[in-house]
């Protein structure tokens, strides 16, 4: 980690660091039903994922599915609005401190959102500074327009990784603080990152607050280091895929157990912002533009066992494991083959345009047939998936690429069954 990095305020909701998503990843695969926000204190939110009032597990994987998306592909506060607001409704959750109100609603997804961010964020910054090796830590206030005082007052302090001072001060220390620590090689580094080599801690900075139990100015439940029982995990993790431009979203299921990965791949492909996603991708493409805001190549998570079995019973190849990716070159090929209305009305099908590729997740989740396989011109083999939606059939057809270990989409038609086409 360098000397110098951007603040939590912006670091934390830009794009993710590889420690930063092995931290959140970890906590995955230990989904705990809460009623309250203190069900789980500390040091158990280091390898435990909960959201307050959460009780049932389907709740809990779509929640966690739409936090990672949030935290690991660096998406807005309103994709994570609108991905909440439908998993509330396809659950019927109902009981959650803000519900029925507008302002109650928006600071429980803020709240939700901002947390794991933050917190993510800090984690990923312990492993780092701890395998850096630096001999100053300094702590550095977030900037926040409302200011905590004593957080103020802790700016600028730089102190050895091992003072008993980050136990329980490391940042964030309450609900929405965004302080931070950078690490320094030396006195003079700590004063080019804005600190006082020569600061003195307040000497009642121990001091408990006999209404939280914590230290004075740190929340309830907010007095220790996130991450710091797991650094060792995060960085060993964090150390294997550091290509995070695809990798990120295509290990989404990478490291948590079996029986957790089908139901979360589900939740993954369920979410509005990963269905956005899609037909983003294909709409700059489209207009011919490189996607800039998504990346080069999207997945749409990992096959199903039931579908990775009729796969291979199909071709005899062994898909499990396999992600559906959708590259620039897939959506080209739509583009040259299936944008042309009259050679489309021959055909009984429609045009498709990038609206239709906000289909793909659900074609791919609960397909009515899987067939094949075919060869195409190059000699990749392909499976066929189809889903009738409305009155039009819609095909997604995908080429098995052993040494990606994907399906990539090959090509993509709609084609008009009886009555008038459905509009996406």
């Amino acid at each position: 980690m360098p000397d110098e990095h951007p603040s939590a305020v912006s670091g934390a909701f830009r794009e993710p660091f590889p420690e930063q998503v092995a931290f959140f990843r970890g906590k995955l695969g230990n989904l705990v039903p809460t009623e309250r926000w203190d069900d789980i204190e500390r040091e158990a939110h280091d390898s435990a994922f909960m959201v307050a009032g959460a009780t049932k597990a389907d709740l809990l994987t779509d929640l966690g599915a739409a936090t990672d998306r949030a935290i690991t592909e660096g998406k807005s506060l309103e994709a994570f609005r609108k991905d909440f607001k439908a998993i509330v409704g396809k659950h019927g959750w109902t009981g959650w401190t803000g519900e029925g109100r507008l302002k109650g609603e928006a600071w429980r997804v803020r709240t939700i959102y901002s947390t794991n961010a933050y917190t993510s964020y800090a984690a990923g910054r312990l492993a780092q500074l701890r395998e850096g090796n630096f001999p100053f830590w300094l702590y550095r206030h977030g900037g926040s327009l409302e200011p905590r005082l004593h957080h103020l007052a802790w700016d600028g302090t730089a102190l050895p990784p091992d003072h008993e001072f980050w136990k329980t001060h490391y940042p964030p220390s309450d609900w929405g603080c965004s302080c931070y620590v950078v690490g320094a090689r030396s006195a003079r580094g700590v004063k080019r990152l804005g600190g006082d080599p020569d600061k003195q801690l307040p000497k009642d900075w121990k001091r408990r607050d006999p209404k939280t139990g914590a230290p004075v100015g740190i929340g309830r439940g907010w007095d220790y280091a996130p991450g710091s029982t797991v650094s060792n995990t995060i960085s060993a993790l964090a150390a294997k895929p550091r290509n995070w431009d695809y990798a990120v979203s295509k290990a989404f299921m990478g490291s948590l157990p079996p029986d957790r990965a089908e139901a979360f791949a589900e939740a993954y492909r369920s979410l509005p912002s990963t269905q956005d996603d899609a037909r983003r991708f294909a709409k700059a493409i489209y207009e011919g533009r490189p996607p800039a805001a998504d990346k080069p190549v999207r997945t749409l998570g990992p096959a199903r066992a039931t579908d990775a079995a009729e796969v291979k019973r199909l071709t005899g190849k062994d898909v499990d494991g396999f992600d559906y990716r959708v590259a620039q070159d897939s959506v080209r090929h739509v583009i040259n083959e299936h944008t042309d209305p009259e050679v489309e009305a021959a055909r009984d099908q429609r045009v498709v345009g990038p609206e239709d590729f906000g289909l793909l997740p659900s074609i791919v989740s609960s397909p009515d047939a899987i067939t094949g396989p075919s060869v195409s011109k190059t000699g990749e083999l392909l499976v066929h998936f189809s889903k009738l939606i409305g009155t039009e059939r819609v095909t997604a057809t995908f080429a098995i690429h052993e040494r990606r270990r994907s399906m990539t989409l090959k090509t993509y038609f709609v084609k008009v069954m009886n009555g008038p086409a459905l509009t996406p």
